[in-house]
Order: C-alpha cells, then structure tokens, then sequence
C-alpha cells in the first residue's frame, strides 16, 4: 500500500508535469477570457472580480507547494548525480558535500575559482594559448586542501559536541 507521502509525490509530479504544458496554459487564458466576458452581464460588480482574484489565489497557494515538491526532488537527484561525478573523477572529495558549509566557506570557495577562472583568462589572451594551467591548477588544489582542511576540523568539533552532548 503506498503512503501519503508515495500519493503527494505522485500528485505533485502529475500536476507539475500537466501545468508546464501549451494546453494548460491556454486553458487559463480561456478562463481569463470567460470572466472578463461575464463583466457586463455582472456589471463589473465587487462579486465579479472576488471571483478571479479568489480562484487565482487559491490556486497560487496550492501551487507553491507543488512546485517547491518538485524542486526539492529535482534538486537532491542532481545533487546525489553531482556527487557521483565528483566522487568518479579526480575532483577533490571535499566538495561533495558543499551544502552543507556556511555561507562564508561557500564565498570563499567561489572567490577561489573566481581568480583561477580570471588567471586563466588573462594568460590565454596574453599567448593565445592554454598557458598557465598548471600553475593554476596547483593553486586551486592548495586552496581546495586548506578549505578541507579546516572542513575536516569543523566536522570534527562537530562530532565531538555531538558526543558530549549525547553524554551529558
């Protein structure tokens, strides 16, 4: 028997998959399309309008949901394809799990392939080739090492807080 959570998931994919498309789309104009044609026979009144603003409303808010179901799952299945990429290739394992850094190790990461991406740049216009890359390449490996370096302390704090916090 499946779960509630099976049931949303598949409701929520469903309905994602329905509202992206053409006909969806024209089917709301097509409401659009009918109220507003109903706003003389209504006279334009206070009801006419709570109608369309309510409906929208309504189905803005269930919306939300919806995509943000679709969004977490999207997000965690690249996340887990991103991880087995990095974990395959000679790429440094300590990035596997960048989500959960703080926003300043984050900055810090990025600002470092900021300047390796800018070297880069900067050398292939000065020869018109791929100059430097090796040089590069050993600077981003020392900055990436120090980052799991002190990653690598952090998770060991961590764990020792945890240990002594599930002992007192």
């Amino acid at each position: 028997m499946a779960t509630l959570s099976q049931h949303f998931r598949h409701f929520a994919e469903t309905t994602a998959r329905n509202t992206g498309r053409p006909t969806a789309f024209l089917l709301a104009v097509l409401v659009v399309l009918v109220w507003a044609a109903t706003g003389p026979l209504f006279h334009f009144g206070d009801t006419w309008q709570l109608v369309i603003n309510t409906g929208t409303t309504i189905i803005t808010f269930l919306m939300v949901f919806l995509i943000q179901n679709s969004q977490n799952r999207d997000s965690a299945a690249l996340q887990i394809k991103l991880d087995e990429l990095i974990r395959s290739t000679a790429a440094h394992n300590s990035l596997l799990d960048l989500e959960d850094v703080d926003e300043e190790t984050l900055e810090r990461i990025r600002e470092n392939y900021r300047k390796l991406a800018s070297r880069k740049r900067d050398a292939q216009a000065a020869s018109g080739e791929k100059a430097g890359e090796e040089g590069d390449a050993e600077d981003a490996c020392a900055e990436v090492e120090q980052i799991d370096r002190e990653l690598e302390k952090n998770r060991r704090d961590q764990a020792a807080t945890n240990g002594k916090n599930t002992a007192d």
